[in-house]
């Protein structure tokens, strides 16, 4: 798993209700990338992504293309990879 990263990204702004999971679910697609997303009860959004560290980094850099005029805040960490973990998906 050395190759592989994770990094959890909290997005703010206006993120909820516009198809920011369900766009960020077809984004991961593009990638062999495993992680989820989840809308926050504090109307932030928590994004995980673990893969080769190049296709989380472009994993990234499209879900800011498509929302860039949506996140007003993104942190973003790193974390220790989900070893058993086989796909991206959205969280309820």
């Amino acid at each position: 798993m050395s190759n592989r990263s994770r990094v959890r990204t909290i997005y703010s702004g206006r993120v909820q209700g516009v198809g920011f999971r369900a766009t960020t679910a077809s984004i991961a697609a593009r990638y062999p990338i495993t992680g989820f997303v989840r809308n926050e009860p504090d109307g932030s959004v928590w994004c995980e992504a673990q893969g080769a560290p190049k296709d989380v980094a472009r994993f990234h850099a499209d879900v800011r293309a498509a929302f860039g005029g949506n996140i007003r805040t993104e942190a973003t960490m790193p974390i220790p990879p989900v070893l058993d973990e086989a796909e991206f998906m959205i969280q309820r």
